[in-house]
């Protein structure tokens, strides 16, 4: 059988991409390498609860390891607020200087930068 009639895939059609669409489809083939959020054991919890309390208090850099929805991120950040009602974190987020927020029930892991 001919070799030319077999070549069906991204290769032979990545000269008539135009950049987005290539950004686009390297985004799915991410999303299509999914990461279930862990579920954090009550000891972790309470390590974290500490330990948000004493950045909020001392005004401490922290480094949050969230759960995105299909990934795992990390973001270097101030800590201003612990809305236990919203259940959310509020800060600043240390390179960018932007407003970050991130619901507690997506935190994985903190660390004192």
């Amino acid at each position: 059988m001919d070799n030319r009639n077999r070549d069906r895939g991204t290769i032979k059609w990545t000269s008539l991409m135009l950049p987005e669409h290539v950004e686009m489809v390297k985004k799915l083939w991410k999303e299509d390498q999914r990461v279930e959020k862990g579920i954090i054991d009550e000891q972790k919890a309470v390590e974290i609860d500490f330990l948000l309390q004493r950045a909020v208090k001392d005004d401490l850099t922290v480094c949050l390891r969230v759960h995105n929805g299909f990934d795992y991120e990390e973001c270097l950040m101030k800590i201003q607020e612990v809305s236990r009602w919203d259940r959310v974190v509020k800060g600043v987020h240390w390179e960018t200087k932007e407003r970050v927020r991130f619901s507690l029930e997506d935190i994985i892991d903190l660390t004192i930068a």
